[in-house]
């Protein structure tokens, strides 16, 4: 029994968490780890697509081009996140699919290499701030800025890093087919790594763009296509806090869309880090979503109960969907 369409997104550390050894076979302990809450609510009836950031793998993949490149010509961003949409989509559709596979449920899994569209004029073009790859000495990011034009700038007092633009999701190309295998029934992976960003021409042709697009608020998107009932972000925390990392620091359980918006204007929020997810949700529950969480893997299913993490609700009197 169907129990309503929820976008699921998964940060992007979910398979290589920061300062891990990112091999193949840690990448595949982690997703078993983080999925198996996701396979108890697909075998609970839940409607269910997954979305996930490409954090770190998008970079390891730009910087193995560049080393290859003398031999085999380097593929442009847009690329390589495609590459990451394709090997991490591959990861979660096995997992899942085999968990669902021992307990006898018949759904099918797919991953979707999704497209999504950002104005070409975009401020974030101009002001590049989404960091990739890996972590570089002055001298040598300085080098790479002059020959390759880059723009660098210094990530967490670890080294320089190439930053690219993170521009605004407008459209999602493909979410009407995502629609479609939802609801047949398909359990679809999608949006992976924010998706791929691409501008649509004077002609309706799309072509890609050197950028990475915010899988959280791309997730958000695709959850206000989709009606869906619910959105779940899953990170490193188990409840959001203010006053973060502070004497007087506190988790929050619950907020209203307007609290929410005044924490975001208090700067409670880093955009680097919680912001878009708080941003995100907020918008999805502004379109008419009906509730929408915060919460680490282990709390996935107790967050959806109302028992675990950050639960975002609209404001009383506020229209939801049905």
């Amino acid at each position: 029994m169907s129990m309503g369409k929820i976008v699921l997104s998964l940060g992007g550390n979910a398979l290589v968490p920061s300062g891990g050894p990112g091999s193949a076979g840690s990448q595949w302990d982690i997703a078993k780890r983080s999925l198996e809450p996701v396979a108890d609510l697909i075998a609970e009836g839940h409607l269910v697509v997954i979305t996930h950031g490409n954090g770190p793998i998008v970079g390891n993949i730009w910087d193995r081009n560049r080393a290859a490149a003398a031999e085999i010509p380097p593929m442009p961003l847009d690329v390589c996140g495609a590459d990451s949409q394709g090997g991490i989509g591959y990861m979660i559709q096995q997992v899942i699919g085999n968990v669902l596979a021992a307990r006898r449920i018949g759904r099918s899994v797919v991953s979707l290499v999704t497209q999504v569209v950002v104005d070409s004029t975009d401020p974030a073009f101009a002001k590049p701030t989404k960091p990739i790859g890996r972590f570089l000495q002055r001298p040598v990011a300085e080098r790479l800025q002059h020959e390759e034009g880059w723009r660098v700038m210094e990530d967490a007092g670890r080294g320089f890093r190439r930053v690219v633009p993170s521009p605004r999701p407008l459209e999602i190309v493909e979410w009407e087919a995502i629609r479609d295998l939802v609801d047949a029934g398909v359990v679809v992976v999608a949006v992976g790594g924010g998706g791929i960003p691409v501008v649509r021409r004077a002609d309706g042709t799309l072509h890609g763009v050197e950028a990475v697009v915010d899988k959280d608020l791309a997730s958000s998107l695709l959850a206000r296509r989709l009606g869906a009932e619910g959105l779940v972000t899953v990170t490193a925390v188990p409840r959001v806090a203010i006053r973060f990392g502070k004497p007087d620091q506190k988790e929050l359980d619950r907020m209203t869309v307007t609290e929410a918006r005044g924490h975001l204007r208090a700067g409670e929020f880093p955009e680097g880090s919680m912001g878009p997810k708080i941003l995100g949700a907020v918008e999805f529950l502004e379109a008419g979503g009906r509730w929408a969480v915060v919460t680490d893997p282990v709390s996935v299913r107790e967050a959806i109960a109302g028992r675990r993490g950050t639960r975002l609700v609209p404001d009383a009197g506020a229209r939801v969907r049905a």
